[in-house]
């Protein structure tokens, strides 16, 4: 009982004191948390830099540490394969990113921070749309929805669709 009446006295605190999500110009952001997606789970940290009074740019970086092995035969190959697992360039992405931050043209709550915007990567060309919300002046919350627009490769390797593909990330937003 006294845990969640703690718990429900932070969480009130926290949605009093919150802070303005994005200020504009000289305004840095800081996102780590968990990266899912079809055929596996990792991290995922990022960090944008405000620009202007609605617009940011920034890097992300991916790594996928639970991946499902794959056994069979891959894309009409006569040659099985055996529980073979991705090598560490099939798990990471990175990528540079230009965000619109536009929670202030919608006129939603100033802790509330909206962005859509476009990323070139180490294996695509894509865009994402999220949101964070700030709790207080340095703590939040975050979410985004990532999608690749066009692949740099035809190559159909047998993992390649890992970093290809619709991806959902949430966790922690600091504001440095």
């Amino acid at each position: 009982m006294k845990k969640g009446i703690t718990l429900l006295f932070l969480i009130l605190f926290g949605i009093t004191q919150a802070q303005e999500a994005f200020k504009g110009k000289g305004d840095i952001k800081v996102n780590v948390g968990a990266n899912i997606q079809d055929g596996g789970s990792g991290i995922q940290g990022s960090v944008d830099f405000g620009l202007a009074e609605n617009f940011s740019y920034g890097f992300v970086g991916s790594y996928l540490l639970g991946v499902n092995e794959f056994s069979g035969f891959y894309n009409g190959s006569e040659t099985p394969y055996n529980n073979v697992k991705p090598d560490f360039k099939d798990r990471f992405d990175a990528k540079f990113r230009i965000n619109a931050n536009i929670g202030n043209v919608f006129n939603v709550d100033e802790k509330l921070d909206i962005y859509p915007g476009l990323s070139l990567g180490l294996k695509n060309f894509g865009g994402h749309v999220g949101g964070r919300y700030l709790f207080t002046e340095g703590f939040g919350v975050f979410t985004e929805l990532g999608f690749p627009i066009a692949k740099y490769s035809d190559d159909n390797d047998m993992f390649d669709h890992l970093n290809n593909q619709f991806t959902f990330s949430l966790g922690a937003s600091f504001n440095l």
